[in-house]
């Protein structure tokens, strides 16, 4: 019989939070949700990260 780790073939949880690969460009991706969508919860929380690197050195 072969023992699997507890975490192993797990379904992921009903509201886990998910990371998903890099889709810059992609049409509809900064489209808001629609208030009908809000209430029905038919939508994605998306928090942007963005990097801005500022050297004074430079100026």
């Amino acid at each position: 019989m072969e023992h699997k780790r507890p975490d192993q073939h797990a379904a992921p949880k009903a509201h886990e939070p998910r990371l998903a690969p890099g889709l810059d460009g992609v049409e509809g991706l900064d489209a808001e949700a629609t208030p009908e969508e809000i209430a029905e919860e038919n939508m994605t929380k998306v928090t942007k990260l963005k990097y801005d690197e500022y050297d004074p050195s430079e100026s």
